[in-house]
C-alpha cells in the first residue's frame, strides 16, 4: 500500500477497524474511503454495492459486524451470527465484483473449537464443536473465513483472512453487560472503586484462560499481514501471553486502584476454558506485538477514564 491506494475499513469505528484508520493515517496511506457518516450499512446490500462501485477501493480490511461478550452472545446470538453473515457477504462478493486487490478479513479466535488443542493452530479450524456460548456469532466468522477461500479459489481473488487474539484497547464497548471481559471489568472497578464497594463479581470460576491483544498492535499485525501474506489458509495474529481471567482482574484492580475484593459468580458461563493462539507462521514473517500488557490496559484505563467516565459524570450533573 501506498499513500495512492484507496483503502476501506469496514467497520472503521470498531474498536478494531478505528485502530486499523489510526495505523493507516500514521503510515501515510490518507486515500481512506468510507470514514464516519460515509461508510454504508455492512448488511445492506444495495448500500455496500453502491459504496464499491463508486469508489473502487483497492485495498479492504474487513473489520466490521457486532460483537460482545458472553451475556450479549446468550442475549442476541441470532442478531450477532445474521449482522456478521450478512457483512461478511456483502463486502467480500462487492470487492471482488468491483476490482478490490487486496482483501483482508477479521474472524474471531471463537471461531476455534470449544476443546481445540492449545495453543490454537490455524489447521484445527473445523475439527469439533464450537462453544456453545458463542455458537452463532463464531459460525458466521467461520462462514467469513471459508467465502474468502472460496473465492480465491474459484476466481483467484487475493483474500485472505487473519484471526486475532481477544482484542482491547481505547475505543472498546465498556458496557458491563456487553462488552468483552476487559472493558467490562474496567467499568466494573471504576464504578466499584467511586463508589466504595466492597467487592466487584466477576462472571464465572475464574479459572479459564484468555490471549489479549491491544488494539493498536493488532492494527499493526493487520497492515503487516495486508502486505506479506498471501496464502488462502487464515493466520493467526496473536503471540502475547495469556492468563487466568482470576489473573486478569487482579491486574485490571491494581490499574485503576480499586482495593476491594475480587469475587466470583460460577453459577455464570466461563466460556471456553482457554484460548491461546499459535503465532508461528506470522512471527516467522517478522511481526509480534510490542506493547507490554500492564501498559496497555493502562492506556485503556486512561481512555475510559478521559472518553467514557467523563461524560457519564459530565452527563449526570
Amino acid at each position: 500500500m501506498n499513500a495512492e491506494c484507496r483503502v476501506f475499513v469496514a467497520g472503521g469505528q470498531t474498536l478494531v477497524g478505528a485502530a486499523i484508520v489510526r495505523r493507516l493515517k500514521a503510515t501515510g496511506v490518507a486515500n481512506l474511503r468510507g470514514l464516519g457518516a460515509e461508510e454504508p450499512c455492512l448488511v445492506d446490500g444495495a448500500a455496500v454495492d453502491r459504496f464499491f462501485a463508486e469508489e473502487r477501493p483497492s485495498h479492504v480490511f474487513m473489520a466490521g459486524g457486532p460483537s460482545g461478550g458472553i451475556f450479549a452472545n446468550q442475549r442476541r446470538p441470532a442478531e450477532l451470527m445474521r449482522d456478521n453473515l450478512l457483512a461478511a457477504t456483502q463486502v467480500i462478493s462487492a470487492a471482488y465484483r468491483h476490482g478490490t486487490t487486496r482483501l483482508l478479513y477479521l474472524a474471531s479466535s471463537c471461531s476455534y473449537p470449544r476443546l481445540c488443542p492449545q495453543p490454537m493452530q490455524e489447521t484445527h479450524l473445523g475439527s469439533g464443536p464450537l462453544e456453545p456460548t458463542n455458537e452463532g456469532y463464531a459460525t458466521a466468522k467461520l462462514a467469513g473465513i471459508v467465502l474468502c477461500g472460496a473465492y480465491a479459489a474459484q476466481y483467484g481473488a487475493a483474500f485472505v483472512s487473519a484471526i486475532p487474539a481477544n482484542a482491547f484497547g481505547p475505543g472498546d464497548d465498556f458496557r458491563p453487560e456487553e462488552g468483552h471481559v476487559i472493558p467490562a471489568l474496567i467499568s466494573k472497578c471504576h464504578a466499584a472503586k467511586a463508589s466504595g464497594d466492597a467487592e466487584v463479581v466477576v462472571w464465572g470460576t475464574g479459572t479459564p484462560r484468555r490471549e489479549f491483544v491491544f488494539a493498536d498492535d493488532l492494527a499493526d499485525a493487520c497492515l503487516f499481514t495486508m502486505e506479506h501474506y498471501q496464502e488462502s489458509v487464515p493466520i493467526n495474529l496473536g503471540g502475547g501471553d495469556d492468563c487466568s481471567i482470576a489473573e486478569l482482574a487482579t491486574q485490571i484492580a491494581g490499574v485503576v486502584g480499586y482495593r476491594g475484593r475480587i469475587a466470583f459468580d460460577s453459577s455464570r458461563p466461563d466460556g471456553m476454558p482457554l484460548k491461546r493462539l499459535d503465532a508461528r507462521r506470522i512471527r516467522h514473517l517478522g511481526w509480534r506485538p510490542i506493547t507490554p500488557f500492564r501498559v496497555a490496559l493502562a492506556q485503556t484505563y486512561r481512555w475510559f477514564v478521559e472518553h467514557v467516565a467523563a461524560k457519564e459524570y459530565a452527563d449526570a450533573r
